[in-house]
């Protein structure tokens, strides 16, 4: 069985909920508390044993490109300055076994047509996809890309992260129905984009994190453009689903929605609370304001 050693970020969005403060700067680049959305996401992929990570960007993405090169300057005067911890993480953000390849998207034709743009690099091997908005913590194990790492060695099948969403969510989300296997895993059996809450097979929803087999690039050929032109990463999985087994992972962890303004918040808060130098100050200082 092939190990996941590739991690596709579609980081070519606009991040128009976040304006103005994405307008020249990556959504994937704000900060939760000292480390970018995308440093989270990278580094999850490679608690997850991926090797290579492959970021499909745009324009205005380059700081993406730059957030994880070398930056000689800044390193010569930490050195300099005698600031060692500082050093140490600045020359650290990925550990030196992962490389990171950049691939541009063209034309914003969707969340499919992105994943595809990979399809060059990732080659005839499974492949991890993150969504780095979607930010997800688990204080009590491994990451959500190593959890979905060890269904698919076990299974051979793709696999979908998925939670329950409130049923009148349902049209922000990809929705499955699934089967229950006798192993105990969920089998997908259909998946709707974003259906109505009349219209919904369920309430669980595919929430920021895919593994898929390259079989998926051949369906997202064979797809066509939907409403506004773009290729739906939803709609290569059904038909992928067709010919191979997909499973639903409720995955363990808290997510955080931090493509919306109050998942970012909740996500700053949480883990500023969290954090080993600020989290008691930090909770002092909340409760100081006794709201």
């Amino acid at each position: 069985m092939a190990k996941i050693r590739k991690a596709v970020f579609p980081v070519a969005g606009l991040g128009t909920r976040f304006l103005p403060a994405t307008k020249a700067s990556p959504k994937e680049m704000l900060p939760v508390v000292d480390k970018p959305l995308i440093q989270y996401a990278a580094e999850e992929a490679e608690a997850g044993g991926a090797e290579h990570l492959i970021f499909i960007t745009g324009r205005h993405k380059r700081s993406i490109e730059d957030h994880f090169d070398k930056a000689y300057e800044l390193e010569m005067e930490l050195k300099e300055a005698g600031k060692d911890k500082l050093l140490k993480m600045v020359q650290n953000v990925l550990p030196e076994r992962v490389d990171c390849i950049f691939l541009r998207q063209a034309e914003a034709l969707g969340l499919g047509h992105a994943v595809l743009c990979a399809k060059p690099v990732v080659g005839n091997e499974p492949f991890a996809i993150i969504l780095a908005d979607d930010l997800i913590r688990n204080d009590d194990g491994p990451g959500v890309v190593a959890q979905m790492a060890a269904v698919y060695e076990r299974t051979g099948a793709s696999v979908l992260s998925v939670q329950e969403v409130p049923p009148e969510e349902t049209d922000k989300y990809g929705i499955v129905a699934t089967e229950e296997q006798p192993d105990g895993t969920l089998r997908v059996v259909s998946i709707v984009e974003k259906p109505k809450p009349a219209d919904a097979p369920s309430n669980l929803a595919v929430v920021g994190r895919y593994l898929l087999t390259p079989t998926i690039f051949d369906k997202l050929e064979q797809t066509t453009p939907g409403a506004g032109g773009e290729i739906q990463l939803t709609d290569a999985i059904a038909a992928l689903l067709k010919e191979e087994p997909v499973i639903a992972y409720p995955f363990a962890g808290k997510r955080y929605d931090c493509g919306s303004k109050q998942g970012y918040l909740e996500a700053t808060v949480e883990y500023a609370l969290a954090h080993p130098e600020l989290g008691a100050s930090f909770r002092a200082y909340l409760k100081g304001l006794a709201l």
